[in-house]
């Protein structure tokens, strides 16, 4: 099984970092920090044109979360930085967050919903 240490965030912006989105990575994971560093500069190159600005970092993954769903969570200072982090969903600050609700007169068993 193959195991992730590093993805790959390609981001394209407008001049002015108004308007960010990410753009998809032809290889986006690695199985180490220093292949993704090798691949970098020859991905931006290829991406170059694709949005006025194309910024690239690569973010660790924790281990722990290689089994579970993650998502990426970025930000693009205005000197052109990318903070980029792989979290747990609805995690904040490093600690989890449990959201659960229930509707009047249901209950949940381990198949699902039931009246």
């Amino acid at each position: 099984m193959e195991h992730v240490a590093a993805i790959l965030l390609v981001i394209g912006c407008s001049n002015d970092l108004s308007s960010c989105k990410e753009l998809p990575a032809p290889v986006p994971v690695f199985e180490t920090a220093q292949e993704c560093a090798d691949t970098r500069p020859f991905v931006l190159d290829d991406m170059a044109g694709r949005r006025e600005r194309v910024f690239g970092t690569c973010v660790a993954v924790d281990p722990a979360l290689e089994e579970e769903d993650g998502e990426i969570v970025w930000d693009i200072s205005p000197d052109g930085r990318i903070e980029a982090s792989v979290e747990r969903p609805g995690s904040v600050d490093g600690d989890s967050l449990v959201v659960a609700s229930a509707e009047p007169g249901f209950e949940k068993d381990h198949v699902g919903l039931k009246r």
